[in-house]
């Protein structure tokens, strides 16, 4: 089942599936719904920092290191998380990482001191170290070669799941409360249950799972250190597109009060077009990618993007909701690909390379905000997308990746 990568040199083509095997949709399904439960619940940390801040009393810094445990957790443990799985799979270790989480957010619902709430921080971000590098390895297992579609489903669950987070915490958390915070446990405990069946499905299919890995390492031949140098050339291509986007979602409301003198409102409206066009992005990308190939798609996702984010800083207000649409559109669609080729070119090491990039995204996101933040301090949110349109141009390095699909026949299903 696991597709092996093939050096561009060599021209060895890994195998295909099997002519029967078919991806499992209602596994897939499962897993992009606990991925939008498991990143609506993750959102809500940022989104009540107003009210933690005004009930404690907390200054900017320690709202600060509370998006550090969350982060330190949630980006830091998935690499080292997803390794041990991959070494020892734990068919069940998604329910036990969700339960992580419900225990986080009924820890926060009745936090009574700052150190509670930087534990509950940490026990979310341990939630979603856990489920992430694992779901991404049985989307894989339930694609039927279908690797591209399998990612797609995933991923869209989770954008969809952040851009619903913060409105529930606005219209049920702010206006109710800290103690509202535990009717979210609910969805922990749903994701819970749904994921114990999944974990079920994941544990009959072991035997299949290890026999595709002895394939795919036999027959993988890129050098390692090539390895390396291309793993890190994908990450540069994550960067560019992850610092972009945050650059959007955290600031891009201020940017159209200031330079179109939009309500807040309407500002909002704006940004919840940009995520939504961010959900269809993601869900597309996968399929396509399946269709005409890992490389041309992140060429298309990438640097396809960049003429329209130059064009940006310059547009009128219609043309930027415009151009926002082509660029959520353009910029979502390169992980799925991204992420499918990461797992070609280090077959065996589902869980190392989906908790790398997960976490590696998870972070450049928060990183990103900011310093763009810093930028926009000192020089102004004009000159933020000023700068941030070059970003996309780091997608040239494409242009050194090897084409591991070549000589392989491609589903078109």
């Amino acid at each position: 089942m696991q597709e092996t990568a093939a050096a561009e040199a060599t021209g060895t083509a890994a195998p295909t599936p099997p002519a029967g095997e078919s991806a499992v949709f209602p596994v897939l399904i499962s897993l992009g719904f606990c991925h939008l439960l498991n990143d609506l619940m993750q959102s809500l940390i940022p989104a009540l920092y107003p009210m933690l801040k005004q009930q404690f009393q907390l200054d900017f810094g320690q709202v600060g290191m509370i998006t550090l445990a969350f982060q330190l957790t949630a980006s830091l443990l998935q690499p080292t998380i997803g390794s041990y799985t991959d070494r020892r799979p734990q068919p069940y270790s998604l329910a036990v990482g969700m339960g992580a989480t419900l225990l986080g957010l009924i820890l926060l619902s009745i936090a009574n001191d700052y150190g509670s709430v930087l534990l509950a921080a940490a026990f979310v971000g341990t939630g979603s170290a856990v489920f992430h590098p694992e779901a991404s390895r049985v989307a894989r297992m339930a694609s039927g070669g279908r690797y591209g579609v399998a990612q797609s489903l995933f991923q869209v669950g989770g954008n969809l799941g952040g851009a619903i987070g913060p409105l529930l915490a606005a219209f049920i958390v702010l206006p109710r409360g800290q103690s509202s915070i535990a009717w979210f446990s609910l969805a922990a405990l749903l994701a819970m249950l749904v994921l114990t069946r999944v974990g079920m499905w994941y544990s009959a299919h072991l035997r299949q799972m290890h026999a595709a890995r002895r394939a795919a390492s036999a027959s993988h031949e890129i050098p390692q250190a090539r390895v390396i140098f291309f793993v890190f050339l994908l990450m540069l291509l994550v960067f560019s597109k992850n610092v972009y986007t945050s650059s959007l979602t955290s600031y891009f409301t201020f940017y159209l009060i200031e330079r179109f003198h939009l309500s807040v409102q309407d500002a909002q409206v704006q940004l919840f077009i940009f995520m939504a066009a961010v959900a269809v992005g993601t869900l597309v990308g996968g399929p396509v990618s399946d269709r005409i190939g890992r490389r041309p798609m992140i060429w298309i996702s990438i640097l396809g993007a960049l003429p329209f984010t130059l064009l940006l800083p310059h547009a009128s207000l219609f043309w930027t909701g415009v151009l926002m649409i082509v660029i959520g559109l353009l910029m979502a669609s390169a992980f799925p690909a991204i992420l499918v080729y990461a797992h070609e070119l280090m077959p065996g090491r589902v869980g190392l390379v989906s908790g790398m990039f997960f976490g590696f995204a998870f972070g450049l996101g928060g990183l990103g905000a900011a310093a763009m933040g810093r930028i926009a301090d000192a020089s102004g949110i004009a000159f933020v997308y000023q700068l941030c349109s070059y970003l996309p141009a780091i997608g040239l390095v494409v242009w050194l990746l090897p084409n591991l699909e070549r000589g392989r026949p491609r589903r078109t299903a």
